[in-house]
């Protein structure tokens, strides 16, 4: 996952994101709301880590202007704050958890991973991306008429890369859609399944592409059909 950690003490950012980077995650610092902000704007993040009190911007003002931006975020707050009442506007500003400190490293990445399956269960059953149909309680892939036989992971690389179309999506964030355990898998066996997506991909009129983006990861781009 993409994840940004939001706090003030520079020792407790760099904890938290040594600690997250070792499970697989990918992990930018920001130190104030605002700095925190215009790292929203310029990048993609799947989850946000912030703490309540920052300088320059308030945790639940930055976690409301988050959700603004892009309602996609999950948003754990932090806090030294036990009162209910602080962890009810962390809730009422938007934030999917709220964790008091201090805190274990584990209890937060089963936190991280409760928010992924909660986002998981509101995802969409079906996705039509150029002329493929996915569905996702079956488990089949349609070009127009024509089913394309798929294994379970082969379906689902595909599901991770046609979510977010013409997006580029890093090996390590389809390794943790697909896998749910980076850090114990070779990252190219992600090439690997591509691979055979592609094969699959050019015998049928599928008016999709898996382009390779070098250092990065790969993208799935539409392709117009033909006049």
């Amino acid at each position: 996952m993409r994840i940004l950690v939001v706090d003030d003490e520079t020792e407790m950012t760099e904890l938290l994101a040594r600690g997250l980077a070792t499970e697989g995650h990918h992990v930018t610092q920001a130190h104030d709301g605002i700095a925190a902000m215009g790292s929203v704007r310029d990048g993609r993040f799947d989850l946000a880590v912030v703490d309540l009190m920052l300088p320059g911007m308030s945790g639940l003002e930055l976690c409301r202007r988050v959700k603004e931006f892009d309602s996609t975020i999950a948003v754990i707050l932090l806090t030294a704050r036990h009162a209910v009442d602080d962890r009810v506007r962390g809730l009422d500003s938007g934030a999917d958890d709220y964790m008091v400190k201090p805190f274990d490293l584990a209890e937060l990445s089963a936190r991280i991973r409760a928010v992924r399956r909660r986002d998981t269960l509101h995802a969409p059953v079906r996705l039509e991306v150029g002329g493929l149909a996915l569905d996702l309680h079956r488990h089949r892939v349609r070009a127009g008429e024509q089913e394309i036989p798929m294994s379970r992971t082969e379906f689902d690389v595909l599901w991770s890369l046609a979510a977010k179309p013409n997006e580029v999506r890093s090996r390590a964030a389809i390794l943790e859609e697909v896998w749910d355990t980076p850090a114990h898998i070779d990252s190219n066996v992600v090439d690997q399944y591509v691979s055979y997506l592609r094969r699959k991909l050019d015998r049928v009129d599928a008016r999709v592409r898996i382009a390779t983006v070098r250092g990065v990861g790969f993208r799935l781009d539409t392709v117009p059909a033909p006049a």
